[in-house]
């Protein structure tokens, strides 16, 4: 098959570790930056340039698409599938998991535990506020990657010049409660054709309270429990992502999920558990062409 990794890093862990795992199948695979990509509708159909070049013999593309890049990334995404190509990670997805109060919307939908979370009103939030009874509160902007934009406060007290802050700056986010028994530590779940391929738990560095890798923190390889095995799987499908990473917070209450990552990076994930991610999203092409 003529396989695309729609990225704007080929020299990146994660893009070279899919086209190592595409080429040793026997796949054709190749790197198309979606900046360079000319979208049209010509005759009544969706066509797709790259540098000028008509692209028309692709059998499946595998989205990279970084959080700078969401609304034009999802639109190629969506380009291909009106072409007829395979995505291993729909622009449904995509676009739905990249807007966290949508995220935990349709989460909700589909019964899925996550922490507390409150959409924040710009003329109710001292009310909103309240209700966390004193309690340590995450705030989170609505867009957001590798613990960027989230920011813990310790009281209600604590939060309120923050929230005007971001207020004044017409910046829209969310209020959620702090799993303190959590320990500043989560476990990430690489999900492929709903099946749970790799996990680990990832720690906060000293002084943090984010698990990202990005920022320093350490990683463990992990066995999911059953519940939490299951949640993600869920999650997963909900979402409507064929592939996908689940963050899950461990609470008193059991597994709550905390963000779908539509493009999990792969470096961490592959060397902490030792699993070939990469080879499995290969083999969910595979599967979904041939059953096409």
């Amino acid at each position: 098959m003529n396989i695309a990794i729609l990225s704007r890093g080929e020299a990146l862990y994660s893009t070279q570790s899919l086209l190592k795992a595409g080429e040793a199948r026997n796949h054709t695979m190749e790197v198309l930056d979606p900046s360079y990509c000319n979208l049209a509708v010509e005759n009544g159909k969706a066509v797709l340039y790259f540098q000028n070049e008509l692209v028309d013999d692709l059998h499946a593309v595998i989205p990279r698409i970084g959080a700078s890049n969401t609304y034009f990334g999802t639109n190629v995404v969506r380009h291909f599938e009106a072409m007829g190509v395979f995505s291993a990670v729909s622009s449904e997805g995509i676009s739905n998991s990249r807007d966290k109060w949508t995220c935990f919307q349709i989460l909700a939908k589909h019964q899925i535990p996550v922490p507390r979370t409150i959409y924040a009103s710009f003329f109710e939030f001292e009310e909103q506020l309240k209700t966390f009874n004193g309690k340590p509160i995450i705030i989170k902007l609505l867009e957001g990657t590798h613990g960027e934009g989230v920011i813990l406060t310790e009281s209600p007290q604590n939060a309120l010049a923050t929230i005007e802050t971001l207020n004044a700056a017409g910046v829209k986010f969310l209020l959620q409660e702090y799993i303190e028994e959590a320990n500043g530590a989560d476990v990430r779940a690489i999900v492929v054709d709903g099946v749970v391929v790799a996990a680990m738990k990832r720690k906060c560095k000293l002084g943090d309270f984010r698990s990202n890798l990005h920022r320093g923190g350490t990683s463990e390889m992990i066995s999911l429990s059953s519940a939490e095995e299951k949640i993600a799987i869920k999650a997963a499908k909900a979402m409507n992502l064929g592939f996908c990473g689940v963050d899950i917070l461990q609470s008193k209450n059991g597994p709550l999920v905390l963000e779908i990552n539509s493009t999990p990076g792969l470096e961490g994930i592959e060397n902490t558990s030792g699993k070939n991610v990469s080879k499995s999203v290969i083999g969910f092409i595979e599967r979904n062409k041939k059953s096409q």
